[in-house]
């Protein structure tokens, strides 16, 4: 080797030596900025030269700086991610509803019951009581209040869950939109040729928006040749060459409530329910609260039918003198069980008495009402059942103009209802204790509610009869068919025990899925995290070799300085 051959050398390695060093000081400089992907040096031999005989090497050469990544432990790494996110949504409205509910504390749903349950149990020990009767009345205004405040809270919860869906589609977008325009960076920046990570800073920045966006969505990613990297969530791309799209909101009614869902912006394809954060709310608000809702609807309902139609058929200590049906039918002359007249329940094959009490006298007289709804023939009308107890004596019948029954005795007269066997009165909102359809508007009737005397607690045996009231009573062991065979009071507590598991089980799968997402991010952090130590270490070595060409740099020198002065 000649002394020029050995300056060019040194030279050579100085260069080489001096940016490893400032490579490591990089990685110490980012040891504690997310998603940062440890960068080496890549040295090679530079060529031979042969001098006589003797083939000779010419020094080191830095051929590149390689980020140092595991590309298969990122792909996991990022569908852990989606797992995990998508398992904490999720495990996040069960513990909001669980909260909502409340049913370990001392105000839940099924205390309530209890409670009105209770009340009515007093009533028919002492029917005759005014007390008795407001204490029932208030009970029962409460448990009212209760389902319709539950519901309301879940709706609340749901709508929350809406702004969280918005939040994710702020937060993804611009990710999308990074990702498309660093691609052209790092292509343009890595177009010479050398390492598919000489843009190390660029591409750092990109799997971490990768990461960020795989919290939403699950994500896909395929490298091209220039750099460049195409997205994909499911079937559907985000990323294509120099064509991209962003997720845009849908909004839609759901149980009486606005939800919103995503969609691509140019594809229209539903992504709401791929996976990630995003699925994990939506299904928690769809399916979870949105299945609570539908129970707490089937159970309402079937306290408001069922338990009127016991009411229907019994008396207060105060007769009616005028009375219109609480339900409306669209078509007064369509069959009363049928879609046409659209009650919101639906009243069967039966009949009822109707007891018209002259004032003066107390003589009353009892007519039956035949309801038919048997499916032979022509099944009774509003106007047909309005013509039947028309024709009772003493008794006015009329359907309005908005499809509902007015009843109206004549001067001197009142009148009450026995024996209920069609349902047709609690179906039309006749005698009943509780008007509303569902969860959202169940209440205590106005009518009664205005006067306790009207709770129907006798059968016809006069003040002191708790016939009714005994029934009433005994209404939560009802096994009712809308309820699958439960009681309301059975229905409800089933209902909380499978939140309870469903709950558990989710908090389960949801440690799970952070634990492994974890167990990743450590053998990510091993592989491609940065370790000051080990960094420093590699400053020393680098210098120590730094030291050591510049060594050979000056003692080239001397060497010449002693040939020139020969």
């Amino acid at each position: 080797m000649t002394l020029y051959t050995a300056i060019a050398s040194a030279s050579r390695s100085l260069e080489v030596f001096q940016t490893a060093i400032e490579v490591a000081g990089q990685n110490i400089s980012n040891a504690n900025t997310p998603g940062y992907i440890r960068e080496e040096v890549q040295l090679a031999p530079s060529g031979e030269t042969r001098i006589g005989n003797l083939v000779m090497g010419t020094g080191v050469l830095a051929v590149g700086v390689k980020q140092q990544i595991d590309r298969f432990l990122e792909f996991r790494l990022q569908a852990a991610n989606t797992e995990a996110s998508e398992a904490e949504a999720l495990n996040s409205v069960y513990k909001q509803l669980e909260a909502v509910v409340n049913e370990l504390g001392d105000e839940d749903l099924s205390t309530t019951f209890t409670e009105f349950l209770d009340s009515l149990n007093v009533l028919v020990n002492e029917p005759e009581s005014v007390a008795n009767r407001e204490i029932v009345l208030q009970t029962g205004e409460r448990l009212a209040t209760d389902i319709t405040t539950l519901r309301a809270r879940i709706d609340e919860i749901r709508v929350r869950q809406n702004v969280s869906v918005d939040g994710i589609v702020a937060q993804a977008n611009p990710l999308i939109e990074e990702i498309h325009l660093l691609n052209g960076r790092i292509s343009r920046l890595e177009a010479s040729g050398g390492f598919t990570s000489d843009a190390g800073s660029l591409r750092s920045r990109r799997y971490q928006a990768l990461a960020e966006l795989a919290e939403a969505v699950p994500i896909d990613f395929r490298e091209n040749p220039n750099g460049s990297i195409d997205v994909f969530t499911e079937d559907d791309y985000l990323v294509l060459g120099n064509s991209f799209q962003t997720f845009e909101i849908v909004t839609e009614i759901d149980r009486g409530v606005a939800v919103n869902s995503v969609e691509l912006s140019l594809t229209r394809s539903d992504v709401s329910r791929h996976g990630g954060q995003l699925a994990g709310i939506v299904e928690g608000r769809d399916d979870v609260l949105g299945q609570f809702v539908d129970d707490l609807d089937s159970l309402a309902s079937a306290l408001i039918f069922e338990f009127n139609k016991i009411h229907s058929g019994g008396q207060g200590l105060q007769n009616f003198t005028s009375l219109s049906s609480a339900y409306a039918v669209d078509d007064t002359s369509a069959g009363l069980d049928t879609t046409t007249a659209n009650l919101p329940f639906t009243p069967t094959h039966g009949g009822f008495a109707v007891r018209v009490v002259n004032q003066a006298s107390g003589e009353i007289s009892t007519t039956q009402i035949a309801v038919d709804l048997d499916g032979i023939g022509t099944d009774d009308s509003l106007d047909d059942l309005a013509t039947k107890l028309d024709a009772t004596t003493n008794l006015n019948a009329t359907t309005t103009t908005d499809g509902r029954l007015s009843l109206t005795t004549a001067d001197g007269y009142e009148f009450a209802f026995a024996d209920d066997t069609s349902g047709v009165l609690a179906a039309l909102g006749i005698n009943t204790f509780f008007t509303g359809t569902d969860s959202g508007d169940v209440a205590v009737n106005s009518v009664v509610a205005a006067d306790s005397r009207l709770i129907a607690a006798a059968r016809g045996g006069g003040p002191s009869d708790g016939d009714n009231a005994l029934e009433l009573v005994r209404f939560h062991e009802t096994r009712i068919d809308s309820l699958g065979g439960f009681g309301v009071q059975d229905f409800y507590e089933n209902t909380i025990t499978v939140l309870a598991r469903e709950s558990a089980s989710t908090q389960t799968i949801a440690d799970g899925r952070l634990d492994y997402h974890d167990s990743l991010a450590a053998q990510r952090e091993q592989f491609s995290g940065v370790s000051i130590d080990e960094e420093a270490l590699k400053i020393l070595q680098f210098q120590r070799s730094y030291q050591a060409a510049a060594r050979i740099i000056s003692t080239v020198d001397e060497l010449f300085d002693t040939l020139l002065s020969l």
